[in-house]
């Protein structure tokens, strides 16, 4: 019974995204992810929204947050089963709206609740899924808090 239970929870362990503030791709990202979806934005990590979530943005790619982002069959495929192979569990990572978005998750919003709101107006920012403006380490994976810097504000300042 105590075996069990252990391995119940190790499984459930792994299932769960890992830390919020360390993000990084899968090693088995396919190409294609990098190159299509890292064409136009950050190659969002696969553990910031759900399976049915990342099934909705990649079954609409022709309406892709106001761009025609349509690829080939077999493409779409190869990056849409990586998403999902890697999606969140957790529903407070669902995201709210068609297509869903990342940035009006339970978690995105609380993360992001102190920003000033000039901060998501500052040119350099353009728009809250534009993680590499703020977060320095993005392309890395890693959205420590320490690594933040915003437009015009300087490093964030601790709570």
């Amino acid at each position: 019974m105590k075996n069990t239970l252990l391995i119940a929870c190790a499984g459930l362990a792994l299932s769960l995204p890992a830390r919020a503030d360390s993000l990084p791709l899968p090693a088995d990202a396919p190409p294609s992810f990098k190159a299509e979806c890292g064409g136009c934005h950050l190659p969002f990590p696969p553990a910031l929204l759900t399976a049915p979530d990342w099934k909705r943005v990649m079954a609409r790619l022709d309406r892709h947050y106001g761009d025609n982002a349509s690829l080939d069959e077999t493409t779409r495929r190869e990056i849409e089963g990586f998403l999902v192979r890697h999606a969140a569990t957790r529903s407070r990572l669902s995201g709210a709206g068609d297509p869903p978005r990342l940035t009006r998750t339970e978690w995105f919003l609380r993360e992001h609740r102190k920003v000033p709101d000039g901060i998501w107006r500052d040119a350099r920012v353009k728009s809250a899924s534009n993680c590499a403006a703020c977060h320095t380490r993005a392309e890395a994976g890693s959205f420590r808090e320490r690594e933040i810097v915003l437009p015009g504000a300087g490093k964030r300042e601790r709570d």
